[in-house]
């Protein structure tokens, strides 16, 4: 209701386009007749047939967006021959021969029904100012065509045209009063017609600006349009833009996860008319942690305009399948939507996914219309939320993009420097480490490194070698890699949940400024939880470097290898 409202004040300004007055000739030649007779006839057939040609603009774009130049020149020529008439008689007679003439012919056919002649009439002046209506034209065409040709688009134009029509009334009886009071002798018209054509000079010339330039829109399309604007904003955002986005598929579910966390159950029909961001990650994982900032961004910048965001917790490692370990992560991340726990990959399954991270965007009508999987696509996928927001009507919002906060864990790897990937360290996924004595699984083993080279592990002291982890079974036992890369992380806890106690060492030495955000200059850290630990973090030159995490305490397990 608020843009057909928007529409209707659209037309009223117009009486203040210059486009207009070609047309006014025409609605003046009934000024004489009585309102139901004569003005009303007229403009309702004016508005109607306007609202029936300027439709076309919803499926002809190109002449919808070139119709505001074309309608200036008209108008800026129709008002130079107007002003030319004012001032050579003859001129006058000339050119307006040809509408006294069909204006008698009209006449003589008018019997008991003055009103159809007039509504013909208005009809008729419809179909000549559709094309020049002025700069406010374009930006209603411009939100009909949003939805494309419809019922809608038709009422829409057809309370721009009733709006223009309640104004030319006004500018009618305005005229009439005038008309009665004043009556313009030679001279009048002379100066009249010297001001007109003055003022189409200083149209044509750009002069005008100054004066417009402090009502008119960005783009500078005139008072009409500046005026406009100010008022669209909202009525154009609450009003729904069918995404070209393709349904990928309409078989999710969120039903079978085992815990919920931040809210109650969701499913995706408690979550019908919402557009749905589902994230698809777990704690312990770099690449996930990198995608976060931007997940979490998003869901504080849209959740106001209909967004919601639904983590899924899919674990990778035992630990991360613990309700009290993923709650204390929510909350160092500080992750404050919704989080079920899918231990089982019931929701996994559901949506076909086969990644960490993963993002899923839904519809309001809980369709898969964009999927990202692994990190990146960031500007992509939040031009995604906007037009599934859009599509919903969701209100308006900030044009910008997110500035996610990237700092710690959460920045991007540095791609051109890179050379290392990920490396597990449990035997149920790993090459097994580099050492001189043979890795014998499940048995505390009392191991010495051998030379690493670029991305082998080492282990130096008693492990246990375990499916998903290794082991520290005594004080001052040591896990090395060699590796290329800006950061190096290490998955890390301790295995009776008390705190472990750690030293690194880069390439022999205490990391100084290289030390990542879980340890200080000299390398020292603490594991008091199972999660990723940061450990170095370069900021010079990257090479291939060596760093070795020596455990002060026993009871440390080791699970992954991570890089950035």
């Amino acid at each position: 209701m608020t843009l057909y409202l928007v529409a209707f004040l659209g037309g009223l300004l117009t009486i203040l386009s210059p486009c207009i007055l070609p047309v006014l000739p025409f609605v003046f030649a009934r000024n004489d007749r009585p309102f139901a007779q004569g003005s009303l006839p007229l403009l309702a057939g004016m508005a109607v047939a306007f609202a029936a040609v300027a439709s076309l603009g919803a499926v002809a774009g190109a002449w919808a967006a070139q119709l505001n130049q074309f309608g200036r020149w008209a108008a800026l020529a129709s008002l130079a021959l107007f002003a030319s008439s004012l001032l050579l008689p003859r001129l006058a007679a000339w050119w307006t021969r040809p509408l006294v003439s069909a204006g008698e012919r009209l006449a003589r056919t008018e019997t008991g029904t003055p009103w159809l002649t007039s509504a013909l009439l208005g009809v008729a002046t419809g179909l000549v100012w559709s094309p020049c209506a002025g700069p406010i034209l374009g930006v209603i065409l411009s939100t009909a065509a949003l939805a494309g040709p419809s019922a809608r688009t038709s009422l829409l134009l057809l309370s721009f045209g009733a709006g223009a029509g309640v104004s030319l009334w006004a500018a009618l009886r305005l005229g009439a009063r005038l008309k009665r009071q004043f009556a313009p002798g030679r001279s009048a018209r002379g100066l009249a017609g010297v001001a007109m054509l003055a003022g189409v000079v200083a149209v044509a010339t750009g002069l005008d600006g100054a004066l417009l330039a402090r009502f008119s829109s960005p783009d500078g399309v005139g008072l009409e349009a500046g005026l406009l604007q100010r008022a669209m904003p909202a009525a154009n955002a609450a009003e729904p833009r069918p995404s070209v986005l393709p349904i990928e598929s309409t078989r999710v579910s969120l039903e079978g996860g085992s815990n919920w966390l931040n809210a109650g159950p969701q499913s995706i029909a408690s979550l019908r008319g919402k557009v749905v961001l589902v994230n698809f990650w777990t704690y312990s994982c770099i690449n996930c942690l990198r995608t976060l900032p931007y997940v979490k961004a998003w869901s504080e910048k849209y959740r106001d305009r209909g967004l919601v965001v639904v983590g899924v917790h899919a674990p990778e490692f035992a630990f991360e399948r613990e309700a009290g370990n993923v709650q204390e992560a929510l909350r160092d991340l500080g992750i404050s939507y919704p989080v079920v726990q899918d231990n089982q990959f019931r929701i996994w399954r559901a949506f076909g996914d086969q990644y960490w991270p993963a993002l899923y965007v839904l519809d309001a009508q809980g369709r898969v219309r964009h999927h990202q999987f692994g990190e990146g696509g960031y500007a992509a996928s939040e031009r995604v939320i906007e037009d599934l927001l859009r599509e919903a009507g969701a209100p308006a919002g900030a044009a910008t993009a997110v500035q996610a906060d990237t700092r710690g864990v959460g920045l991007a790897a540095d791609a051109a420097t890179l050379r290392s990937g990920e490396t597990y360290l449990g035997y149920e996924k790993a090459a097994g480490p580099r050492v001189a004595v043979s890795a014998v699984p499940d048995q505390p083993v009392n191991y010495r490194p051998d030379p690493l080279l670029l991305n082998t592990w080492s282990l130096a002291g008693n492990w246990t070698l375990r499916p998903e982890w290794v082991e520290a079974n005594e004080p001052g036992g040591a896990l090395s890699v060699r590796f290329q890369a800006r950061d190096a992380n290490l998955v890390l806890g301790p295995a009776a949940g008390q705190p472990v106690r750690f030293r690194v060492l880069l390439d022999g030495q205490p990391p100084g400024p290289d030390h990542g955000a879980d340890v200080d200059a000299q390398g020292n850290g603490v594991a008091d939880a199972s999660r990723l630990y940061q450990l170095v973090r370069q900021g010079g030159a990257v090479k291939p470097r060596t760093v070795e995490i020596r455990f002060l305490d026993a009871g440390a397990r080791g699970y992954a290898f991570t890089f950035g």
